[in-house]
């Protein structure tokens, strides 16, 4: 299982997990080093031949009351929830997954588990690629602030289009830029109002 937007200042926590099959057909990569289009297309094979797969998210709201790294294992057990398979063992990005069930499964959480993993690498591969999308759709409704192009991370980009028009619901008002920037704008959004930002 892999994640993406942890460490994001807006939109979703997306997680992933991925059984593969014993020979999955599948090369190894990174999906941060290869182009968009590829990453899709290997996306797109991980779902045709995965044994299983799931991808869920923690919403904007989620991330804001639980923090990032709750709010991840959050979306890992919605993920495996919907897995519809139980897997002998869990291998994570560095992430210390915790179950209800007893006895506990066994989790084996290397750092960097993507470069060690190829099934962690496949997760990577759905979880970017569903949270571009994700960010690619909000940016439509809110064009103002790159959303299609750093995926809401904090780059300067996003930080001066966020000077310039405060946040938007779509923003974690628990990351402190945003709040900081928050604080000092005019700016109010209607559905920040009712509350559901």
């Amino acid at each position: 299982m892999d994640e993406a937007g942890r460490g994001a200042w807006a939109g979703p926590v997306v997680a992933a997990v991925v059984v593969l099959p014993d020979l999955p057909g599948l090369p190894y990569v990174d999906s941060k080093t290869v182009s968009p289009a590829r990453r899709e297309a290997l996306a797109a094979h991980v779902r045709a031949t995965a044994t299983a797969w799931a991808v869920a998210e923690a919403t904007v709201a989620e991330v804001d009351a639980l923090g990032p790294l709750w709010a991840t294992h959050l979306a890992v057990h919605r993920a495996i929830a919907e897995l519809g398979v139980v897997p002998d063992a869990y291998v994570t990005d560095y992430l210390r997954l915790r179950f209800a069930a007893r006895p506990q499964p066994e989790v084996v959480a290397p750092a960097r588990a993507d470069g060690l993993s190829l099934s962690v690498a496949a997760a990577s591969l759905l979880a970017k690629t569903h949270r571009d999308a994700r960010m690619r759709a909000a940016a439509v409704d809110w064009p103002t602030y790159g959303f299609e192009r750093h995926m809401g991370y904090g780059v300067p980009a996003h930080r001066a289009a966020l000077r310039h028009t405060g946040p938007c619901p779509w923003h974690r008002r628990s990351v402190r830029p945003v709040a900081e920037i928050a604080s000092a704008s005019l700016v109010l959004w209607p559905e920040a109002k009712e509350g559901t930002a």
